[in-house]
């Protein structure tokens, strides 16, 4: 399977791992390397010291391409980017921030970055910085959002329109179908985050795995914009922050209900009724916690059945 993002990164398959804090550790990340897709260490959730662990320890699990993930925001970023550029790590997707900060010096490195947005104006902004793909997000993937609730069906065909640089879809994929719907509307490949969670290799509790595995269409809704949009599947955590809009609270009585660290006690501590438990619409289509190695194989084989599908009188009219 050859398109511009495998020839980009030169893994085998168009399939890219997200870069989920608390849950994508070097196991998880090797483990897709392996198998053919593109992982990705999640650095937003890590210390410098703990980055540099990773990245080593994953250059030991495979010698594949692998990538980090780097939130523009990280207070301290400039120590993960010379964790980088010293273990030569060859891809970086940078998130949540301007892509014109970095671009250029890693670049120097000889490394290909990636920058996430969540519409066509920010994909326009990464491309003139010069990033060497997008990543488009839907407002159904888990974690960190978009404001304009803007979905995947809509945003990759819109940002496609506008954009030259290679994209890939992310929001909602989990599934081989998925992928090949995205691939349609003129993504050269995909990002899945929520489905990788649910793997023994990622670094998410135990707990949150079952939440995961346990949750049903409409057990998620996008909530915080006053602060930071996230996905968030409903427990009491998130009936506290409801409860707070129904009575008019502030964005400051917000963030006092938010605190720190509630992404961490939810889902790399597995506290389910104190915890921020983000993850993806897609979540009511995983059904059971299997290796990465199995997710990647089941992935492409649907997508394959699928494009050959396609191919039948079934589709023509």
């Amino acid at each position: 399977m050859k398109n511009r993002i495998t020839e980009l990164f030169n893994i085998e398959y168009p399939l890219i791992q997200a870069g989920m804090i608390w849950c994508s550790g070097w196991e998880l990340a090797s483990a897709v390397s392996n198998s053919g897709g593109l992982g990705i260490i999640g650095s937003g959730s890590m210390y410098p010291e703990i980055l540099e662990e990773h990245v080593v320890k994953c250059k030991n699990a495979t010698d594949r391409p692998f990538a980090v993930n780097l939130p523009m925001l990280y207070p301290d970023i400039d120590k993960h980017i010379e964790t980088i550029i010293k273990h030569k790590v060859p891809i970086v997707f940078t998130s949540a921030g301007n892509p014109k900060t970095w671009t250029a010096h890693l670049k120097e490195h000889g490394i290909t970055i990636v920058h996430v947005v969540s519409s066509v104006k920010f994909a326009l902004k990464a491309q003139e910085a010069g990033v060497d793909a997008v990543v488009a997000e839907g407002f159904e993937a888990g974690g960190h959002n978009g404001r304009d609730e803007t979905t995947t069906m809509c945003l990759i065909p819109m940002v496609k329109e506008q954009l030259s640089i290679p994209l890939i879809a992310a929001g909602g994929i989990g599934t081989g179908r998925g992928m090949l719907a995205a691939m349609n509307l003129g993504a050269d490949g995909v990002q899945i985050g929520s489905r990788f969670v649910a793997t023994p290799e990622s670094s998410a509790h135990q707990n949150f795995k079952q939440v995961v595995v346990d949750a049903k269409e409409g057990d998620t809704l996008l909530t915080l914009k006053e602060l930071t949009p996230v996905r968030l599947v409903k427990n009491e955590f998130f009936n506290k922050v409801e409860a707070a809009y129904q009575s008019g609270a502030s964005a400051d009585k917000l963030k006092e209900i938010l605190g720190r660290g509630r992404a961490k006690k939810g889902m790399f501590e597995g506290d389910l009724v104190e915890g921020e438990l983000e993850i993806g619409q897609i979540s009511g289509l995983i059904h059971e916690i299997k290796p990465a190695s199995e997710v990647v194989k089941e992935i492409i084989t649907e997508f394959r059945q699928a494009l050959a599908e396609q191919q039948t009188d079934k589709y023509r009219f």
